[in-house]
């Protein structure tokens, strides 16, 4: 894949904070990716997450068949500070200033760290960001939709909605996680949920959900496991522990790195690459805030990543490859269109 198109960085003339905008690139439309709010342990390790993410929505986007780029912004406050509600606002407000020195080739969205409210804040400075509350117009929250995709993509594995008798492991119980486990327990599965929070055991339990410690999450026993929190989880030494056939979920950047595709599948793991199978909040955003579907057309489309995945399968199983192969060359065959 090409090379970055602009890395931006500012410190924040209100706050002091820094903040940071990648555009991986815009062969295919306007940038588009979630802001990250989060302390990183140094600023290289903040540079090398934006620039890791963006590049994966250019892919995201690629496979979903949308015409927009990949980026991604970053707020990085110091490690140990403690923002105040007027702080966060001052930052926020910083990084706005950021997006619209871009003028519409980077639109943001909610990521870790933030939400639909923040969204409402950069709105006041500028009008490149999306999924604002419902009550201002916006989509809200994107976590429903893309635990819609993850279905879509499991669907696709599996040729059913039904998953009665099989186990799910779902390591990660945030906005997404707990769409994706209500909907698993209706469709019939186990599911067996961790996430670092232990605060949330009591919701998980009352649920009729099974609870786990985080750091077991990913070697239980069970037909499906979904990486649904932080990225990074899938290692070389976290494969060879795998107890399960089958790897989907909605966590960003899920891989160490793209060779461990290749070790997931020497032990017989399907893995389907995760900016596709988390494809549903971009699809269902963009279909209702820039092209104006409602909302069982925007949903629609979201359930195109079910086909999507079956013909990745379908590839990978011909060529006698990998899904993130076929994934890969999928996006670079529409990124390569684009330019020309």
């Amino acid at each position: 894949m090409t090379a970055h198109e602009q890395l931006v960085a500012r410190r924040g003339r209100r706050s002091g904070v820094t903040t940071m905008v990648a555009i991986h690139s815009t062969a295919l439309g306007p940038a588009v990716g979630g802001c990250r709010f989060k302390p990183y342990a140094d600023l290289g390790e903040a540079v090398a997450d934006v620039l890791r993410l963006s590049a994966a929505m250019t892919a995201k986007c690629a496979v979903a068949g949308l015409a927009y780029g990949g980026g991604k912004s970053v707020i990085a406050p110091e490690p140990g500070r403690v923002l105040t509600p007027s702080d966060r606002r001052d930052v926020l407000l910083d990084h706005a200033d950021l997006i619209a020195e871009f003028g519409g080739t980077y639109l943001a969205g909610p990521d870790v760290g933030t939400g639909p409210d923040d969204m409402l804040v950069l709105r006041e400075v500028s009008a490149f960001a999306f999924c604002t509350p419902e009550s201002a117009g916006g989509t809200g929250s994107s976590s429903g939709p893309t635990a819609v995709g993850v279905l879509a993509a499991l669907r696709a594995v599996f040729g059913t909605a039904d998953m009665t008798g099989r186990r799910v492991v779902i390591s990660g119980y945030g906005s997404v996680g707990t769409h994706l486990a209500a909907r698993l327990r209706a469709a019939g599965a186990e599911v067996v949920v961790s996430d670092v929070d232990a605060a949330k055991r009591a919701e998980a339990e009352s649920s009729g959900l099974t609870w786990v410690d985080p750091e077991k999450a990913l070697t239980l026993t069970a037909d499906v496991v979904v990486p649904a929190a932080v990225g990074g989880v899938l290692s070389p030494e976290t494969v060879a522990r795998l107890d399960t056939p089958v790897v989907v979920g909605p966590a960003n950047n899920q891989l160490t790195g793209d060779a461990v595709a290749a070790d997931l599948a020497a032990r017989g793991v399907l893995w389907i690459p995760d900016y596709v199978a988390s494809a549903g909040g971009i699809l269902y955003t963009l279909s209702r805030e820039a092209d104006g579907l409602g909302h069982d057309a925007a949903l629609a489309r979201v359930e195109t990543i079910e086909r999507t995945v079956a013909d990745l399968l379908a590839a990978a199983k011909a060529n006698g490859t990998t899904p993130l192969a076929e994934a890969a060359a999928l996006a670079e065959r529409r990124l390569t269109a684009a330019a020309a």
